[in-house]
């Protein structure tokens, strides 16, 4: 059978311009942190600020000027297809909560989609100035340091996170909640995106989550997988990567065993 051709090395400049989109919408957040801005609430009761819209504008001004025929999917304007084959996944603030609430653990997620695959994401949270990125076939790094996730010696050392039951349907939720109680070593609630961070840093064994859309995983993926571990759904498909309004159901570990044994609690 012959063999498939392995997909070319992303060009650096692509992970230059990646950070250049990092540190520009930084610059719109950290204008806003802990200070008064008007907040509105989307349909599905999620809060948005004038900083989720202006950080995903400056991204989008960027690439309209230099990746004009890329597509680009963003929380807060929608996609516009492309014909470059490229597609930018933007979540301006993912965490949008916390940022509300002056909590610096929320995120702006950058990620490039290349011929459905994620090629390049990055978590850059711009007020403790952590940036984790993640480029296929390159590793994982953290300030620009590379890193790896840990490999969870037992289920009940594991530490796992997940970010709150408004997530979940109830029953898996309760279902959750007791196993990860009587089975591991702890469990830390809240951090959306930066928990993926931590994982492929291996300061965390494994993350859960239910409802999330393609611009709150997108760019999750490589910094995961490239660090080591693995990200699925929670039958342990592949995570679609194609713009949609369906929620996906999530579960990230740095360890396989551990990752087989959230799915299964997950699937009984």
């Amino acid at each position: 059978m012959p063999k498939t051709a392995a997909a070319p090395a992303l060009s650096t400049d692509f992970v230059t311009l990646a950070h250049r989109l990092a540190d520009e919408s930084g610059k719109v957040i950290r204008k806003y942190f802990r200070s008064s801005f008007h907040m509105e609430g989307k349909a599905d009761s999620s809060p948005v600020t004038i900083a989720d819209k202006e950080a995903e504008q400056a991204i989008r001004a960027i690439l309209a000027r230099e990746r004009p025929g890329d597509g680009i999917h963003g929380e807060e304007f929608g996609s516009d297809k492309g014909k470059t084959g490229y597609l930018w996944v933007l979540d301006p603030i993912d965490g949008t909560k916390s940022f509300v609430t002056g909590r610096p653990i929320f995120a702006t997620l950058i990620a490039l989609v290349h011929q459905g695959e994620a090629v390049l994401g990055i978590i850059n949270q711009p007020i403790s100035g952590e940036r984790w990125i993640g480029v296929k076939g390159q590793g994982t790094s953290f300030n620009g340091k590379p890193v790896k996730a840990r490999k969870c010696p037992s289920i009940k050392e594991a530490r796992v996170s997940t970010t709150g039951p408004d997530l979940f349907e109830l029953d898996d939720y309760l279902k959750l909640y007791t196993m990860l109680k009587d089975n591991i070593a702890f469990t830390q609630y809240g951090g959306d995106c930066y928990s993926y961070g931590t994982l492929a840093s291996g300061w965390l064994d494994g993350v859960v989550e239910g409802h999330m859309k393609l611009h709150d995983y997108a760019a999750l993926i490589p910094i995961v997988e490239e660090a080591g571990g693995i990200i699925t759904d929670w039958l342990g498909q592949k995570l679609p990567l194609e713009p949609s309004f369906e929620n996906h159901e999530v579960v990230a570990a740095g360890d396989k065993t551990l990752h087989d044994w959230l799915r299964k609690v997950l699937s009984t």
